[in-house]
């Protein structure tokens, strides 16, 4: 089993950053892509940065020049920076990873998600 664990949304005024991270563990063999999608109420989920296991990345047209995604692949752990925040960020954010688990089963995992609202 793998578990994913985002943490760092929250609440913050239009103009300003946060980080989100997200943790994997659990029966891992190799990660290859992780990404961060979200949710806008009454929207449907949509890719937000997506990077490879050997770093490259690509974003949504939305966040491009505010946003960046990198990972530590010693830690399992992708990272979300956003800057540049607009009302129109707000969202729930999930992470996702593509991983073979040590029974070799390939497949996609999702976390729990967090909310980031950027309000005045």
């Amino acid at each position: 089993q793998v578990q994913l664990v985002e943490s760092g949304g929250g609440l913050v005024q239009p103009g300003g950053s946060l980080r989100l991270s997200c943790a994997a563990s659990g029966s891992i063999f190799s990660i290859y892509a992780m990404g961060w999608y979200r949710q806008a109420p009454g929207k449907q989920r949509e890719l937000v940065a997506a990077i490879t296991s050997g770093g490259s990345t690509n974003y949504a047209d939305s966040v491009k020049g505010r946003f960046t995604i990198s990972r530590d692949n010693a830690k399992n752990t992708v990272y979300l920076q956003m800057n540049s925040l607009k009302p129109e960020d707000t969202a729930v954010y999930y992470c996702n990873a593509n991983v073979r688990t040590n029974t070799m089963r390939r497949g996609d995992y999702w976390g729990q998600g967090t909310q980031a609202t950027v309000s005045s």
